[in-house]
């Protein structure tokens, strides 16, 4: 019998718990309006692609949950939203389905209700490459999510506490399977270092992770009774500068994912714009739809996908591809971090769209 689960818990509380403490760092980012777009409003797509996979749009709604029969249901209507919408989906974390596979059913469910979706399958680093072909072919997924989640895990009484060799088992999956391999931080963060090194193993995309959104150290710390000090309760890189840390030391034939914190159009548009080729949002569309149900939530993502066009409209971008080139003035602590980081500011602002629409 699948076991009720911590799962159950996590979802409690993720709709308890407010964002934070500390921010995702959007409000640092500012984009230059375009009082000439040069463009009509049907003119405008949103379609683009990670590691070559298509999607109709930049959202992917990340991992949230499964591997209970008691969270089956949200899983069934997070299916649901994403075969409506179009937008793709990761499960979250496959191990317990790898362990017990009466847990299986939990995931494979999405698959059954969006049979034609983009669905990731999801597993933490210290998971074999054998394991991760097994959660592959559970779902049909089109690529993998491997999750890194050291804080998390710290602050969980049954965390693991051994995180030693994580490079070398995400290589050995990376050279395992045939599907493209996402790595994706869960809410503290990848800086230009660590980046470096996932791209010298060979990972196809890297997905952020950044602090300013749902804060899994809060979770457990809630689930643990226990009292965090602010400094532990804010540890982390926030989301819109480890998209910038990351970006800068990527390869070109590598994609990346924002993800953490990002809970409006306008963060999206700015996190295109800084060079991703989607979002990851978990939070908001888990919340949406356990107050408003599906009908309203697919009314709030409808409306949530217009602001997007119209932001883009504002800027004078007809693609996702040509956010990349509008001007956007990067300040405060974000200017000052990154400045110290060596990663200089100035590029973005002197970004050359203008020019180009006004030629």
């Amino acid at each position: 019998m699948i076991r009720q689960s911590r799962k159950l818990e996590h979802l409690k509380y993720s709709l308890l718990l407010d964002d934070g403490p500390a921010a995702a760092g959007f409000t640092d980012f500012h984009l230059v309006h375009n009082c000439l777009p040069d463009l009509a409003w049907q003119d405008i797509t949103i379609n683009t692609a990670i590691a070559d996979i298509p999607l109709s749009q930049p959202i992917i709604i990340n991992a949230i949950t499964g591997g209970a029969a008691d969270v089956m249901p949200i899983n069934c209507k997070l299916a649901e939203f994403a075969r409506l919408t179009g937008a793709a989906m990761a499960v979250g974390s496959q191990y317990s389905a790898i362990e017990d596979p009466a847990a299986a059913e939990s995931y494979k469910v999405v698959r059954k209700l969006n049979p034609n979706g983009v669905i990731f399958a999801n597993l933490g680093a210290h998971a074999s490459p054998e394991a991760a072909l097994c959660a592959v072919e559970m779902i049909g997924a089109q690529a993998i999510q491997i999750h890194l989640n050291a804080g998390q895990e710290i602050i969980m009484s049954e965390g693991d506490r051994n995180f030693s060799g994580y490079l070398s088992h995400i290589e050995a999956i990376v050279k395992k399977i045939n599907v493209p391999v996402i790595v994706k931080e869960v809410g503290c963060g990848i800086a230009r270092e660590q980046a470096q090194a996932l791209a010298g193993i060979g990972v196809k995309v890297i997905d952020v992770g950044g602090t300013g959104g749902t804060n899994f150290l809060a979770i457990e710390a809630a689930r643990g009774q226990l009292t965090l000090d602010a400094d532990m309760m804010s540890w982390g890189i926030p989301t819109a500068i480890a998209a910038v840390e990351v970006l800068s030391a990527v390869t070109p034939s590598m994609n990346v994912v924002v993800s953490g914190g990002v809970r409006t159009p306008l963060d999206v548009v700015k996190a295109l714009a800084l060079g991703s080729m989607a979002v990851g949002i978990a939070g908001p569309v888990l919340k949406v739809i356990t107050r408003q149900g599906l009908d309203g939530a697919i009314r709030w993502y409808e409306n949530f996908i217009i602001d997007i066009k119209r932001f883009m409209l504002l800027i004078g971008a007809h693609t996702i591809t040509d956010l990349r080139s509008v001007p956007m003035v990067i300040t405060g602590f974000s200017q000052e971090w990154l400045s110290a980081r060596g990663i200089t500011t100035a590029q973005f602002a002197e970004r050359k769209k203008y020019a180009k629409s006004m030629a």
